[in-house]
């Protein structure tokens, strides 16, 4: 009987361990998709609005893998240095497209640049500085003390009814 009890204890724990486990990889795996400037897309900003798109990527919280979606009309994107951003170069961009729905993977954490290619626009605030968060896998989801303490509390609980089943 007590085998029994205990063998059934360490099956709890183990489906326990799996299923959060699974839980995990699902929530660590999990991406989002933003679009650029919301319903306004990627487009020269209002006058005298030239932080239009800094705004919206600095109310964002961008993480390794997920995309940004630029929507556009006769106009182009690029992704640039720092240097090339500050200046509005375009002539030699990490990244270029102009299909007019661009799809860019962030695919490190850190800062990302990104301006228009159409002549005058970059100037006239059509520029974007993103940043990608980093995410210590300390901070990974169900890693928390509070989870770990749950575990502990329903090992316990097994191990107490199992207890009581022998007297």
């Amino acid at each position: 009987m007590a085998l029994t009890c205990f063998g059934n204890v360490l099956i709890s724990i183990l489906v326990m361990m799996s299923i959060a486990s699974s839980l995990q990889l699902v929530s660590a795996s999990s991406s989002m998709e933003f679009q650029v400037g919301d319903t306004t897309g990627w487009t020269v900003p209002p006058q005298n609005d030239t932080i239009f798109y800094n705004n919206w990527a600095s109310a964002m919280r961008f993480k390794i893998g997920d995309t940004i979606r630029f929507k556009y009309k006769k106009d182009s994107v690029m992704e640039v240095t720092d240097k090339d951003y500050k200046k509005c170069n375009s002539t030699l961009p990490h990244f270029f497209s102009n299909s007019g729905n661009t799809m860019f993977t962030l695919e490190h954490s850190g800062y990302y640049y990104f301006i228009s290619g159409a002549a005058g626009h970059c100037e006239r605030g059509q520029r974007m500085i993103l940043r990608v968060m980093v995410i210590p896998t300390s901070h990974a989801p169900f890693s928390f003390p509070i989870f770990q303490q749950l575990l502990h509390l329903l090992f316990f609980l097994f191990l107490s009814l199992c207890l009581l089943a022998l007297v």
